[in-house]
């Protein structure tokens, strides 16, 4: 009974330590700077995707371009191929200038997204901008467009603009002002503080990345040039997209073998090596590497670099905060982890930022703060006084008690010695002890050891003492 005891309340701990775990992985408060650092990059790439298009936007997007509306729309809705979810309003404009005045507005909001000029507003701008032009441009995206994707669906719904940006330098400028006006612009230009928010967008960055990399890894798994260590050369020898000739390596087979292997072995893994505080960095650097080497040696300088700073979003704000020069907690954690540790004890230390700390309506928001808990100090001292109180005459109580039960025993002895004591003696009825179960030849021991017993358990209460206790 004890040992199924004991696994119980050990199943019951455990399973208490994994939802507090859970909890803190998805909703411990977070600083917004590494969401920040990336708005930067995938805004950047964002713009440069929109100009790059825009040199040549009719073969794109035009009544003639290389798939016209009708074909992109057959591509999705099932006539030439699997049908898909995805819609597009350009499916439905032919007119270039409409086109053109489209295009114009869809790089201006990702300039103000990368700058982060009202990045509440031109986050989800940004990506429904996006997500209709590659739904119209089917047959002509790679995977830049789909990592960019994916990094502004998320960042599009953070408050990734609180720092490195316009939005942080008009808060300041408006805090600076009366506490209603700061108060009133309040959501449009997030603060730079840990929040939820902020947390939940790094987690689904993170987990979705994981994703990413499990599944292109399983799928060249599926290939034979991975298992038998070729795949790299292949790589590397393909004219049409090599940049750098690194051919001459050529002579030494075993290289490519084990650079093919290590490559696999860590895109399947990825997704359980990046957690762990021992393996993070080495599955962060072999990230680096690789995507590094596809940008330098294949051509794809846009994909290594937006590879990379996908790979950024387990880098811990609290680093890059010590780059700004700004305190904090743990100088120990340099990355983002799995564990509450991550930044969570940040959530209740708000360092601001040099600028923030000289604005009235923070100091005054920091003094409300101070005087909220000062109260609620007060507050539980009273609670604590008024316990402490209610204890000390219950103590009082007990004292009385057990002084009346030494009288009476004293008493109940005496007449003990005397031969006095009877049933229906008027101490026995007021003290509740009963003689039913002693006989009046047991000895003088007998008799007190039941009188003991009987006085134990505190009956010498009047009826009201006994409905107060």
């Amino acid at each position: 009974m004890t040992s199924n005891t004991s696994l119980q309340q050990r199943l019951k701990n455990s399973a208490s330590e994994f939802l507090d775990s859970w909890d803190e992985f998805w909703f411990a408060a977070r600083h917004v700077e590494t969401l920040a650092v990336l708005r930067i990059i995938t805004g950047a790439m964002l713009l440069y995707s929109h100009v790059v298009l825009a040199t040549n936007l009719e073969s794109f997007l035009g009544v003639d371009a290389w798939i016209n509306n009708d074909a992109s729309r057959a591509l999705h809705d099932g006539t030439l191929g699997e049908p898909t979810a995805a819609w597009s309003y350009l499916w439905n404009v032919d007119s270039p200038a409409m086109i053109g005045v489209h295009h114009f507005v869809t790089i201006l909001v990702s300039a103000s997204f990368m700058v982060g000029f009202l990045t509440r507003i031109t986050g989800p701008l940004a990506l429904w901008f996006q997500l209709m032009l590659i739904h119209r441009l089917l047959g002509s995206l790679f995977g830049l467009d789909q990592i960019v994707t994916y990094c502004a669906m998320y960042l599009a719904f953070a408050p990734c603009g609180a720092v490195f940006s316009v939005d942080a330098w008009l808060r300041r400028r408006f805090s600076a002002g009366s506490e209603s006006t700061s108060k009133k612009f309040k959501w449009l230009f997030p603060s730079d503080a840990p929040s939820v928010s902020a947390n939940v967008a790094t987690r689904l960055l993170q987990i979705h990345l994981c994703v990413i990399y499990l599944f292109g890894g399983l799928a060249k798994a599926r290939g034979q040039l991975w298992w038998d260590g070729t795949a790299m050369w292949y790589a590397i020898g393909n004219y049409e997209y090599q940049s750098l000739d690194v051919t001459f390596l050529a002579a030494y087979p075993r290289f490519f073998t084990a650079l093919t292997h290590v490559t696999l072995f860590w895109e399947v893994f990825y997704c359980a090596l990046v957690w762990p505080r021992w393996t993070r960095p080495i599955t962060l650097a072999i990230a680096v590497a690789v995507h590094g080497g596809i940008a330098l040696g294949l051509g794809m300088a846009t994909f290594g670099l937006m590879m990379i700073a996908a790979n950024g979003i387990f880098v811990s704000p609290l680093l890059i905060r010590r780059w700004r020069r700004i305190e904090v907690p743990e100088p120990n954690v340099a990355m983002a982890g799995m564990g509450p540790t991550s930044d969570a004890s940040t959530a209740s230390v708000i360092i601001a930022s040099p600028s923030d700390k000289a604005s009235p309506s923070t100091a005054s928001a920091s003094e409300a703060e101070i005087a909220k808990r000062l109260a609620d100090l007060e507050k539980g001292e009273e609670a604590f006084r008024k316990r402490y109180h209610k204890l000390k005459r219950r103590e009082a109580k007990v004292e009385e008690r057990n002084d009346r039960i030494k009288a009476t025993k004293a008493k109940i002895r005496a007449k003990l010695e005397d031969g006095t004591l009877v049933r229906g003696d008027k101490l026995l009825d007021q003290s509740g002890i009963e003689l039913s179960g002693i006989g009046l030849n047991d000895s003088h021991d007998d008799l007190e050891t039941h009188i003991d017993d009987s006085l134990s358990g505190y009956d010498l209460l009047n009826p009201t003492e006994r409905k107060d206790s």
